[in-house]
């Protein structure tokens, strides 16, 4: 089974709540949807920036959703004393379950 382990930092600079983090995700959710429409075509611009150029700006967009979902992951740790590191293992089991993985 292939994985991708993604790492990213914990943020020093802020002090986010749960809500104030779900409220980020959805945002940084929103642009890149925008940014999938626009370079996709789907807003109905034309768009003249190479295949390469448009998946770099996706994927800009894509990290910003990971980094706001890993703040919220910490915030949750933080405040509400939960094992991430327990809930991921959870989570690969769910997958398996689901027919999503085989074992």
């Amino acid at each position: 089974m292939q994985s991708k382990t993604l790492s990213l930092p914990r943020l020093n600079q802020l002090n986010p709540t749960l809500e104030s983090t779900a409220l980020k995700l959805m945002e940084e959710a929103g642009e890149l949807a925008q940014c999938i429409g626009k370079y996709r075509g789907m807003s109905g611009e034309q768009v003249e920036l190479d295949e390469q150029t448009i998946i770099q700006e996706i994927a800009v967009e894509l990290l910003d959703v990971a980094q706001t979902a890993i703040t919220m992951m910490f915030v949750m740790e933080d405040t509400y004393d939960m094992d991430v590191d327990k809930m991921v293992q959870e989570h690969w089991q769910k997958m398996i379950r689901k027919g999503y993985l085989a074992k």
